[in-house]
């Protein structure tokens, strides 16, 4: 079967022959994600998402697919777009198409204009719940396809990032339907962003260069949890660490873990190795290309391609060249060589896979339950909302049990203890 032979408006991706590679692909991620297995156990008995219409933008990806048949086991009907041009792993669209039978929008590589006709496809599936990674489905649905907002119930939101714009949206009263901010979830951002992001940033950039990182100098721009998680590996494998920061209190608990603070400008000098991670607009800037090491890498792990101002950076080249297939180097007029990876989007999904199963177990559990909490409660209201702490605290206690870990219990005494103020010294 040729990829144009399963093109139509059901599905847009590149290569159906690539299906039974991407089953198997599927297969193995599932084996380490115990609590989806649950989950899709109990979704498959109790079907609570029946007659659910759901347009998920999320990087199609191995975990992505097993929490789509989780979804779909549940009675959803589903389509799926991507969330990154350069996030989509190719088989497993194509098994998503052949063997679960969801529709699925998403070719790696794909141009910006694809890009945004994939989303509008999610989007013609008329959704009542939305599934965001970055808050690109969210937007194009308040800014083009207004018409189909009286029928969405709601949204889960994945991202730091897409979490910042979906706030931004509220407080500018433009947010016309409640969203569950996923990322902020405690199973999802102290696992998935600080171990998820730390090894898988750090496994994109080893791949896209194969240069040893013991002994240099490796800066993160950004110490929320992601950049602790970046900071932590790269330190592990050796590399002199850098943090840079906007915010006191987390260039302050940088500099008590250990890590030399600074400011950019000052680390760009000295620098083998800049990475972004802060969800914001040219972290990297001109005036910090102008005094770049010669050599220096540089790459983003914030889910949108601005955090490296790749304007500045191509005007500033007298040429470039491909060494590798996702680096890319730009020559200065003085003789200077500066090294962008991953055309500046996402390093862990663009040179890498992304996750490691394991973390993206909790993070799409929590997808699945907060989908399903908004699906049987309909009038929240339009906002963005925490992730319920029953649903936080059900899956760590799921993670654990599938982990083979026990944990004490409070005994009634110690439980009216805590609930009451009479007792004392």
């Amino acid at each position: 079967m040729t990829a144009s032979a399963i093109m139509s408006n059901s599905c847009d991706i590149k290569d159906g022959t690539l299906a039974d590679q991407g089953r198997d692909r599927i297969e193995w991620a599932l084996q380490e994600m115990p609590v989806l297995r649950e989950l899709l156990e109990r979704y498959s008995r109790e079907r609570p998402l029946s007659g659910a219409r759901i347009s998920g933008c999320l990087h199609i990806t191995t975990e992505t697919a097993n929490l789509a048949r989780v979804l779909s086991a549940g009675g959803a009907e589903l389509v799926l777009c991507a969330s990154n041009p350069l996030s989509t792993q190719d088989d497993v669209a194509a098994a998503l198409v052949r063997h679960c039978k969801i529709p699925v929008y998403a070719i790696r590589g794909e141009s910006t204009e694809v890009y945004y006709r994939h989303i509008n496809a999610a989007l013609d599936h008329r959704p009542q719940l939305t599934m965001d990674d970055g808050a690109d489905l969210v937007s194009e649905l308040h800014k083009r396809r207004t018409e189909l907002l009286p029928e969405v119930i709601g949204s889960t939101e994945e991202t730091t990032t897409g979490v910042i714009r979906l706030r931004a949206m509220a407080a500018d009263g433009a947010l016309k339907c409640p969203v569950i901010a996923v990322n902020d979830a405690m199973t999802k951002h102290l696992f998935d962003n600080r171990y998820g992001t730390g090894q898988s940033a750090l496994d994109g950039i080893i791949r896209a260069t194969n240069i040893l990182l013991a002994g240099k100098a490796f800066t993160v721009a950004g110490y929320g949890w992601c950049g602790r998680g970046i900071a932590m590996r790269a330190r592990g494998h050796g590399a002199n660490v850098i943090v840079t920061e906007v915010d006191p209190l987390r260039a302050l608990e940088a500099a008590m873990d250990g890590y030399r603070v600074m400011p950019l400008a000052g680390a760009a000098a000295e620098s083998d190795f800049i990475i972004t991670v802060t969800g914001d607009k040219n972290v990297i800037d001109r005036r910090h290309l102008d005094v770049m090491k010669d050599g220096c890498v540089i790459c983003n792990a914030g889910h949108f391609n601005v955090e490296i101002n790749i304007p500045a950076l191509e005007a500033l080249a007298v040429s470039r060249h491909r060494p590798r297939r996702d680096v890319e180097e730009y020559r200065f007029a003085d003789g200077r060589t500066i090294r962008l990876l991953a055309e500046g989007r996402l390093v862990n999904l663009a040179a890498a896979e992304g996750h490691p199963a394991a973390v993206m177990d909790m993070s799409f559990a929590n997808q699945v339950l907060c989908v399903t909490h908004l699906w049987t409660h309909r009038s929240l209201p339009r906002d963005v909302h925490p992730v319920p702490s029953s649903i936080d605290t059900e899956i760590a206690r799921l993670k654990l049990t599938a982990m083979g870990i026990a944990i004490d219990t409070l005994s009634d005494e110690q439980r009216a203890y805590l609930s009451s103020w009479q007792e004392g010294t």
